[in-house]
């Protein structure tokens, strides 16, 4: 049994932990909280819940941890500094500051001896290696990508660390006019701000705060700042009732040729009905390929691009070769 930790509690380490239950080769050893952990229940009977304090003392006892911080401000201090003593895997999803990211998480690994991967889950994650084999196979064409409609995690995480703001949804959209034209095979030349808007749902009781919270959101880089970006105010109430849910998806296509005569699209698709659940199956895949490489004695920051597929499954690989090729 590959003995999983999830360090962090919220949307994304609850679908961690739905995916462990899914999963037969794996165990939940521990989750590790920053709140009070006799205020924190989990799904899993028997389980311990610990303070993050604490975590140092479960090492040797986890195979891998699997981070749900937010990429915002936690995963760049938690990843390298876990990574010291544990394999570890994250979601980190800032996809300008990803090599910044991987080159501070590789430096831990490698000094301890230990194995790590970043920055998955659909995209970065899935969409990523999507894109790198549809290049590899249409090397004349470009790619798109377009999320949504769908609540992105990162975002509603930044928008939540925002001074005055209780709560947060944020949405990512598609122009369907954009969609169209690259589905078509056009190839168009589009600016971030022509592919998708940003719809932002906002408790913030202080309506004294509200200028200068749309003016922080509208003008945050990374985030929202290339972006028409719509921001709503609301109350807790409208967003429990209207908002809870947490559903997302989007789109990968490449466009390309392969001579004067023939033109092709490939068109990779995700709909899904939970974000972190999906999510947290994708990091519980990688998790047990970074189990497997750290046995083998690979050690470092690895990315989607570094795993093969063999290594993600909890099936052997005749059975591979027998039912899935």
């Amino acid at each position: 049994m590959i003995k999983i930790g999830i360090y962090g509690y919220g949307n994304l380490a609850r679908g961690v932990e739905q995916a462990i239950k899914m999963n037969d080769d794996m165990e939940l050893v521990a989750v590790f909280t920053r709140r009070d952990p006799s205020t924190v229940t989990i799904k899993t009977e028997g389980v311990e819940v610990a303070s993050t304090k604490d975590v140092l003392s479960y090492k040797g006892k986890i195979d891998v941890l699997v981070i749900c911080g937010g990429s915002a401000t936690d995963l760049p201090e938690q990843t390298p500094a876990l990574a010291k003593d544990f394999c570890v895997v994250d979601s980190f999803d800032t996809h300008a500051k990803v090599p910044t990211h991987f080159a501070n998480v590789d430096a831990a690994s490698k000094a301890n001896g230990t194995t790590s991967l970043i920055s998955t889950g659909w995209d970065p994650g899935m969409f990523s290696l999507n894109r790198a084999i549809m290049a590899a196979v249409l090397p004349n064409g470009k790619d798109y990508t377009f999320w949504g409609k769908g609540v992105s995690q990162g975002h509603s995480d930044a928008l939540r660390r925002i001074e005055g703001v209780v709560d947060a949804r944020q949405y990512t959209i598609p122009v369907e006019s954009a969609l169209e034209r690259v589905r078509s095979g056009e190839n168009p030349e589009l600016t971030t701000r022509e592919k998708h808007t940003r719809e932002c749902f906002v408790v913030a009781p202080n309506e004294a705060d509200h200028a200068r919270i749309e003016k922080e959101i509208k003008e945050m880089p990374n985030y929202f700042s290339d972006y028409d970006t719509t921001v709503h105010f609301i109350t807790l109430e409208e967003l429990k009732r209207n908002h809870s849910g947490i559903p997302h998806g989007g789109f990968v296509i490449r466009s390309g040729v392969t001579s004067d005569e023939c033109k092709h699209v490939i068109e990779y698709k995700l709909k899904l009905d939970s974000n972190p659940e999906f999510t947290g199956s994708v990091l519980i895949a990688y998790a047990r390929a970074v189990y497997r490489l750290n046995k083998r004695g690979e050690t470092g920051c690895k990315t989607v691009f570094d795993i093969a597929p063999k290594d993600l499954s909890s099936v052997s690989y005749e059975e591979l070769l027998a039912h899935t090729l």
